[in-house]
């Protein structure tokens, strides 16, 4: 039996699936990764400078800037094939997925249950407060906006130096722990803690599956690994589930 067959097998068979992506599932639909998109004018920035707490407070124009830069590109880009492809499997399964990217592109695909590690890029939040603000709350008449509060608005997503949203990480904690099969796709496995989801999923007798164009330092841990794109082998594993 192919590997692929063997997948689709296992996830044909199974009562609970949990699906981490990464950079590079966004990178198919014209994404850049945030190092990559650090290039022209931003170049001359830290990381850390464009988003830290300390970055923001120090210059919250230029940070506001970045992040309208970046948003506007994600604007202009739409869910690639595997996306689509992994909502259709929801449609047949128990599907719970985990992403690391900010984009929003999962949920534009039709995937009702994601769990955001590092936030969304097209949300903002009070800098103080730390609630989610509608954008009809934003007072525009400064940039960055401001909260009803007073306090300037900011990107909802996770900065460095920041926790991750705890209740998004208990659920994909839970969703990890009763996985019976995990599929691990377009991510280098180095960032922590979503690089320990699927390692929880194996101590606890998951089938390890990963989807990517080269190897991984979860590379290790997958029964099987296919060696291809997202937008590629997505779709053809999923016309293969029952």
């Amino acid at each position: 039996m192919l590997d692929v067959e063997k997948a689709a097998t296992w996830l044909s068979n199974a009562k609970s699936i949990a699906v981490l992506t990464g950079a590079g599932v966004s990178a198919e639909s014209g994404i850049p990764t945030f190092r990559d998109a650090m290039d022209g004018l931003w170049a001359q920035f830290e990381p850390e400078r464009l988003a830290s707490r300390q970055g923001f407070m120090a210059d919250p124009k230029l940070v506001w800037q970045w992040y309208e830069e970046r948003r506007a590109t994600i604007k202009r880009c739409r869910p690639n094939s595997g996306h689509i492809a992994l909502a259709e499997l929801e449609a047949k399964k128990p599907v719970t997925v985990i992403t690391q990217n900010v984009d929003g592109l999962h949920s534009q695909a039709g995937s009702k249950r994601v769990l955001e590690l590092h936030g969304n890029i097209m949300r903002n939040s009070c800098f103080i407060e730390g609630k989610l603000l509608r954008d009809d709350e934003l007072d525009t008449a400064s940039v960055p906006p401001k909260c009803p509060c007073g306090s300037y608005a900011r990107p909802a997503v996770v900065w460095f130096g920041e926790f991750l949203p705890e209740d998004v990480l208990e659920a994909a904690i839970s969703a990890s722990r009763h996985a019976d099969v995990f599929l691990i796709a377009g991510t280098s496995g180095v960032v922590q803690p979503a690089a320990s989801l699927p390692l929880l999923a194996a101590e606890r007798g998951a089938r390890i599956i990963e989807i990517n164009n080269q190897e991984s330092a979860l590379t290790p841990i997958a029964h099987i690994s296919l060696r291809s794109n997202f937008a590629v082998m997505m779709p053809k594993l999923v016309s293969l589930v029952s």
